[in-house]
Formats: structure tokens, C-alpha cells, sequence
């Protein structure tokens, strides 16, 4: 049996406790502080992985179909500070973010009465969808849209699905310690200016991040940020 995405909670870096130990013929697994996560199989053996911790911080990653920079063909950066208004009403924290072309990272914090991580991600995944294919249409990129078509699953196509938009995957690590999410807040106010990305001059000009919010203490007008440090 092939295990695809293999346990996308994984986190290597030796701070971190988040490393996994098989149990239970690889269908069970445990993290040092003895969380467990039932790993759930689809007819291709896809791994999905649910973080069940409440009153938790994590760093969560998601990403554009084959890497294609739709944020940026539909400049969707209104609605996604829109999701963020919405994770707000809920009480459902942003401590930190940064929108690239063709991905997201942001820092969320889950209170007690939140729903599943997955569920979140999820329905953010819709909502983002819906405005990508709706702006598609508007500016009749018909050849994107053919594409993002394209990539629909069989299965899912029966189910009424028309575009897939979105990598199926996502990544999402908890936060256990200051200096982890310190870390994830460099790497993500970093990444406008880091590798292949020259978005900005200064990664405190990069407008589509929460930066100058923890570097130069200004309020984000975009959106309701929540310092780590008041969790």
C-alpha cells in the first residue's frame, strides 16, 4: 500500500515535537505529547490528516493548482482578507500571514469552540474558489479556466465539480514554542524577497503581509491581526 501526502503534520526541525512514530500497521500515528490522528484512505490510498487540537497556534500553508499565481491573475487579495474577516467573527485568531502569487501561509489560533482545522481550510478553499472562477469568467480567460477544468478528478467531476483550483493537500504544523512561531513569522514576512521571489524592494514594502505589523508595530489596514504574545 503506497501512502500518498505522507503525514502532512510532519515537521523535522528539531524543536519541534511534532516528529511521528508508526502504530498500528501505519494507519494510527502519536506525536510525543500523545495527540493521536486516525489516518482515513480514499480509493487511491491519499492520506487526509486531521488536527484535532483546540486553543492551539498553527502555521498553515495552501496552494494554487500546479502552482499557477491565480492570486495574483484575479488579484483575490480583497477576499482573502474577506476569509480573514470571517475567521475574526468566529473568534478564530490571524496572528501573522503573507499572500504570495500562487500561495498562502498564514498563523491562526483555534480557540476551544472552533471546528476542525480541516473543515476551516476547507471552507476557505470554496469561498476562494468561487470569487477565482468568477473573476476568470469576468476577464474570459477561458484558456485558465479550461486548465483549472482539466484537473478535475473523474470522481469528482460525477459530483458536479468543474474546476480544480487548489493543490488537494495542505499543510498545517501546531506551534509549541515562541521561538517556532518566531521562526514561522520570519519565514513568512521573508518570502516576498526570498529564493526565486523578487516582489518587493524590502520585504516591509511587500504590501500582503502582517510584516509592519511586528516589525514596525503599525496596525494592518486590511485586516484584524492578533499579536502572538496576546494568545
Amino acid at each position: 500500500m503506497e501512502i500518498l501526502d505522507f503525514f502532512q503534520y510532519y515537521d523535522p526541525e528539531p524543536e519541534s515535537p511534532s516528529y511521528v512514530k508508526a502504530l498500528a500497521h501505519g494507519r494510527l500515528w502519536q506525536t510525543p505529547r500523545n495527540y493521536t490522528y486516525l489516518l482515513t484512505y480514499s480509493t487511491k490510498m491519499a492520506v487526509k490528516v486531521r488536527q484535532n487540537q483546540k486553543e492551539a497556534i498553527y502555521f498553515v500553508t495552501f496552494t494554487c493548482y500546479k502552482w499557477i499565481p491565480l492570486f495574483e491573475i484575479t488579484k483575490l487579495y480583497d477576499n482573502i482578507y474577506n476569509w480573514f474577516g470571517l475567521l475574526n467573527e468566529r473568534n478564530i485568531k490571524v496572528l501573522g500571514y503573507v499572500f504570495m502569487p500562487n500561495h498562502l501561509h498564514c498563523l491562526i489560533y483555534l480557540p476551544k469552540d472552533a471546528p476542525e482545522l480541516y473543515k476551516i481550510i476547507s471552507n476557505a478553499k470554496r469561498f476562494m474558489a468561487y470569487e477565482i472562477v468568477k473573476r476568470l469568467m469576468q476577464a474570459d480567460n477561458f484558456e485558465l479556466l479550461e486548465r483549472l477544468a482539466s484537473g478535475v478528478k473523474a470522481k469528482e467531476a460525477k459530483n458536479g465539480k468543474l474546476h480544480q483550483v487548489f493543490e488537494e493537500s495542505y499543510d498545517a504544523k501546531e506551534c509549541f514554542s515562541e521561538h517556532f512561531i518566531q521562526q514561522k513569522l520570519s519565514y513568512m514576512h521573508k518570502n516576498p524577497i526570498s529564493g526565486k521571489w523578487n516582489l518587493a524592494t524590502d520585504y516591509l514594502a511587500y504590501p500582503y503581509s502582517s510584516a509592519r505589523f511586528y516589525d514596525l508595530n503599525q496596525d494592518d489596514e486590511n485586516t484584524k491581526i492578533t499579536h502572538y504574545l496576546d494568545i
